[in-house]
């Protein structure tokens, strides 16, 4: 029997077509997995066993992030993620939803992230004090001072071109950088058009704490430190607490979950989870104790109620919270 040819063609034709119909019902439906074209894509911040916090330099340095790590995931299993940078930086990750919980300790800039809708859940947890360091020597003559007459005698000293006295700040919008700038404020001077500028006296670091510390020894320089930092760091420095005394030296520490209703990728309920683990008494109690055989006095002062409600602190450090 013959085939037409020109039939057969017709007919392979025909099967490709079919098959090519066949291959585009597999696709995605509209409405379905496909992300659309231009639609950003983002992760989770977290889920399931990992919770990812991003906290402060100065947390690290003290060694206290290692210690909550090891008994937390001990206890619970969970997978503890710190991310150590500046608390300006971290909020950003909060706001960005790339971290499940901050950990951080600038009340102005937490209240900012709270108010904004990003965060939920605060509580204060501890707190320490900010000392000024320098030279023993101290060549600006400001032991025994209040901290804002301090920042006065630095700023007169160093545009004066004083010898030997220099300071160094952290100079990256974290917590201290931001008190630092309060401080600086209080004593009357502009920082970004007085201080920024206002010679070779004032070195930005744009570090963490404990590398700002190494370059203020090398420098023999003041800084701005939160005292665990400076405490852990002790032995490594030739500079010396010189104003260690002041309410505006406060340094208060406080976690707050990344709001689920912005991000709904995020671990809300470890976030709750480690918060609640943060506020009892038996951490506290660990927290308190954090550096006291080694250094000789603990490094933080856990926050108890109705104390952290009144000033100076103004916060709640209490109360069980939900995912």
């Amino acid at each position: 029997m013959k085939i037409n040819a020109t039939h057969l063609a017709a007919g392979i034709i025909t099967i490709l077509l079919i098959l090519a119909l066949c291959a585009g019902c597999t696709s995605p439906a509209p409405g379905g997995n496909e992300t659309p074209a231009g639609t950003a894509t983002t992760a989770p911040a977290g889920g399931g066993n990992v919770l990812r916090i991003a906290t402060t330099t100065s947390l690290e340095n003290t060694g206290l992030l290692a210690e909550l790590e090891r008994v937390y995931e001990e206890e619970t299993g969970m997978d503890l993620q710190f991310i150590a940078q500046g608390t300006g930086q971290s909020i950003d990750s909060g706001r960005r939803g790339d971290v499940d919980l901050v950990l951080v300790h600038a009340p102005d800039l937490e209240q900012q992230f709270i108010d904004d809708g990003f965060g939920i859940n605060p509580r204060c947890i501890a707190y320490n004090y900010y000392i000024i360091v320098g030279p023993e020597s101290d060549p600006a003559g400001i032991a025994n001072m209040t901290p804002v007459e301090a920042f006065r005698t630095i700023y007169a000293a160093g545009t004066n071109e004083t010898a030997g006295v220099a300071f160094v700040s952290r100079g990256d919008n974290s917590g201290t950088h931001t008190q630092e700038q309060v401080l600086w404020e209080q004593a009357g001077y502009d920082y970004d058009t007085e201080i920024l500028d206002a010679g070779a006296w004032y070195v930005e670091a744009g570090k963490g704490m404990g590398d700002t510390l190494i370059l203020a020894n090398e420098q023999q320089a003041y800084t701005l430190s939160d005292e665990g930092t400076y405490l852990s760091f002790a032995d490594r420095l030739d500079l010396a607490p010189v104003v260690a005394e002041g309410a505006e030296l406060l340094n208060r520490y406080s976690a707050i979950a990344v709001n689920p209703a912005q991000h709904p990728g995020v671990n809300a309920e470890g976030a709750a989870d480690f918060i609640n683990w943060l506020t009892t008494n038996e951490t506290k109690q660990m927290i308190g104790e954090f550096g006291a055989e080694e250094f000789g006095k603990p490094l933080f002062t856990p926050l108890y109620a109705p104390e952290c409600t009144e000033p100076p602190f103004n916060c709640t450090c209490t109360g069980e919270v939900a995912g």
